[in-house]
């Protein structure tokens, strides 16, 4: 099993989004299984061409995703999917209720609004 990314120079999509959105894709359909390990953030940028820092940055948004985990100095694995994004999705969505509340959005008006937003989102992907 190998990860296989390929980053378009000429993409307005920045590199490090490509590298993010293509890890992210592999790890929930299951071609990048859990526990799978990620290359090192330079031997990886090395091989793409890329800066140190493009790699180190799309590695973090995938953490921050709950899509990848770092165990230190043993690397950086594809998480279990799930409980983070799960967790990071119900903190969003308490976080978005608090501030609709505050604007003084009814429940009915809130949830349009978030499904609006939702359907954009998805109608895009």
């Amino acid at each position: 099993m190998d990860l296989h990314i390929t980053v378009d120079p000429d993409s307005a999509t920045a590199p490090f989004e490509q590298i993010r959105a293509q890890i992210s894709e592999q790890a929930r359909s299951g071609a990048l299984p859990v526990g799978y390990k990620l290359p090192t953030v330079r031997g990886f940028a090395e091989d793409l061409g890329l800066a140190a820092n493009t790699v180190a940055k799309a590695y973090r948004a995938l953490e921050g995703d709950g899509v990848i985990e770092t165990r230190g100095r043993h690397g950086t694995f594809v998480a279990a999917a799930g409980d983070a994004a799960v967790r990071e999705a119900a903190h969003a969505a308490a976080a978005y209720a608090q501030r609709a509340h505050r604007l003084g959005l009814d429940r009915d008006a809130a949830l349009a609004a978030a499904a609006d937003a939702v359907r954009a989102v998805y109608e895009q992907h």
